[in-house]
């Protein structure tokens, strides 16, 4: 089964790996989400699986969905096309995320995630400088619509795709059902508060 995910070649490494994990949690059940909580050992994986979840809500790529039909409007796209922009920008972020796929194991999580916020950052404060200025000048929107593009690749190639994986890769098998039932009540849950929020905040 390795071979046939990886390819030919000497993958005893991570069967070795696989077999000792086995042998750990040998007649160990699975953890429920209380359990996840009390235990000491796993606290800096469960920490760090709740920065990383929050810093992917926070960053504010569903506000950049939000507001890119008036940015797109702003630019001078007809409305009638507006549907294929929007199109396109889903069509970026899905092959973005697949290219991570193929990034992930030769630049590393970490890189991925600083490099990918870092642009983002950049991206969204330019965007507030474009937004501000798309009455003066003619072409300042279209530089806002090339930015909606640039965060939304940098997401597709950072969070989006290193998120994923991350409870398998902290958490051993026994915590890895507790472990993602945390990540996706925690990812819903920062969403429904950014909803409700960020009305109030604009």
């Amino acid at each position: 089964a390795v071979k046939q995910l990886w390819g030919d070649g000497d993958h005893m490494a991570e069967i070795d790996d696989m077999m000792a994990e086995q042998e750990a949690i040998r007649g160990e059940k699975a953890k429920s989400v209380c359990d996840l909580f009390h235990d000491k050992a796993v606290r800096w994986q469960l920490i760090t699986l709740f920065l990383v979840s929050s810093c992917m809500q926070l960053i504010g790529v569903n506000v950049v969905y939000f507001y890119a039909y008036n940015v797109f409007i702003k630019a001078g796209i007809p409305p009638v096309q507006i549907h294929y922009v929007s199109l396109g920008v889903g069509i970026t972020e899905i092959l973005t995320t697949v290219l991570c796929g193929f990034l992930i194991e030769r630049a590393g999580r970490k890189t991925l995630l600083w490099k990918s916020y870092t642009i983002m950052a950049l991206a969204l404060g330019l965007l507030t400088v474009t937004l501000s200025l798309q009455d003066s000048f003619s072409w300042v929107p279209y530089c806002s619509v090339a930015l909606i593009f640039i965060f939304i690749m940098s997401f597709g190639i950072g969070p989006a795709g290193v998120l994923c994986p991350l409870p398998t890769e902290l958490f051993i098998q026994s915590y890895r059902p507790a472990a993602y039932v945390f990540n996706g009540a925690t990812n819903w849950i920062q969403l429904f508060i950014l909803g409700l929020l960020f009305p109030f905040i604009v």
